[in-house]
């Protein structure tokens, strides 16, 4: 595709989910980043309770999501590609590390109070790095209950605002992607922010990644959005250096550690369906997170002895029906087109590397065949 026949490309949000299709873009896609916009209320370095939910995600690889196909997909092409993202940061950012970049490997054990879906089971068997199903005298060894289900894993992790801040640098510095901190009221004032090195296209491709954004933003409106609360606890453990979660019927419990010299781990957490209070924390929750964590993982330490950094709520910005990735043709000869690519819940950072494939993809279907 010439530079004078592509079409200008905006992105709205500016949260992992739209970093994630800034990268598929230039870095798999090719198209330059002199010609990409990202508008967003927030940028990477902000931080909102309530508006800007990537900042405050655990975060690591998981087996959290559903196990519908598209799910599946999402989650092992993100597995399977972080390492050629962690590359080209670091390869950009020379002479750091892994754990100064925020993104690096650590080892997991998921646990299920009920047995998974079989195709969920053989979906992570099949490419899952130090993959082992636990045995049964594992499993009888595990408190307060013996889980029905569990594995090990090698898995990736996360220190979130850490990551969104240098992917965000690598994504400006590198490719030359235009940042624009602004609210939009309505999608198609998008229109109106590109990158001045920008071939000036009369078509414009506008992706809509505004997470919870997209429940009260003009031109989209989906009230199929809903906030899912969580309250975490962060402690200093520098010899915790292993992923512990145990997913229950109503219950979560996750013991995350960050990459990183503060040698933080994230303790939690609560899975609350529609409920947007993210600006208080509730002392009972955290004394039920504590209780469950140290139960699982008793190693952690005593209660009245860790070292509590700070005690925090955030949404996740859920859909019911699952994440809205889909092509919606605005103006004649498809000279406006929307690419919406929202809804991923607590698995954007795990699984929105596919989901932005597949947001890309359908942009650029009647361009050219994607190289992808």
């Amino acid at each position: 595709m010439s530079k004078s026949s592509r079409p200008q490309v905006t992105i709205v949000g500016a949260g992992i989910i739209g970093l994630y299709t800034a990268y598929v873009l230039t870095e798999l896609q090719k198209i330059p980043g002199s010609e990409i916009c990202v508008v967003a209320k927030y940028l990477p370095g902000d931080q909102s309770a309530s508006g800007y939910t990537s900042p405050w995600a655990g975060g690591n690889w998981s087996c959290i999501s559903p196990n519908d196909e598209a799910t599946l997909f999402y989650d092992k092409f993100t597995y399977e590609n972080l390492a050629r993202l962690q590359k080209a940061l670091l390869t950009f950012f020379t002479g750091r590390d892994d754990e100064w970049l925020g993104l690096s490997r650590r080892p997991s054990r998921e646990l299920w109070d009920q047995v998974p879906n079989e195709r969920k089971i053989d979906s992570l068997r099949s490419y899952l790095e130090d993959y082992r199903v636990l045995s049964e005298k594992e499993l009888n060894e595990i408190r307060p209950t013996a889980p029905a289900f569990g594995i090990t894993l090698k898995t990736w992790n996360f220190n979130c605002p850490v990551f969104l801040f240098n992917f965000f640098q690598f994504l400006r510095d590198k490719h030359q992607v235009r940042f624009v901190k602004q609210e939009l009221t309505h999608l198609a004032q998008a229109k109106c922010y590109v990158n001045p090195l920008c071939s000036g296209s009369d078509r414009h491709i506008i992706f809509n990644c505004t997470g919870l954004g997209a429940r009260d933003l003009g031109g989209v409106r989906d009230h199929k959005v809903y906030p899912t609360r969580g309250q975490v606890v962060v402690v200093r453990a520098p010899h915790i250096n292993e992923n512990c979660l145990r997913w229950g019927r109503d219950y979560a419990t996750y013991i995350i550690p960050r990459p990183g010299k503060g040698k933080e781990v994230v303790l939690g957490g609560f899975l609350q369906v529609d409920n947007g209070n993210a600006q208080d924390t509730s002392l009972s929750e955290t004394e039920d997170i504590l209780k469950r964590t140290l139960t699982l993982l008793p190693k952690i330490g005593r209660a009245d002895e860790l070292e509590i950094i700070r005690v925090a709520a955030g949404l996740r910005p859920s859909r019911y029906g699952g994440p809205r990735i889909e092509r919606e043709v605005k103006g004649d000869d498809d000279n406006l087109v929307f690419i919406h690519n929202y809804g991923a819940s607590g698995y954007g950072y795990q699984g929105g590397l596919g989901m932005a494939l597949k947001a890309v993809q359908l942009a650029f279907r009647q361009e050219r065949s994607s190289r992808l």
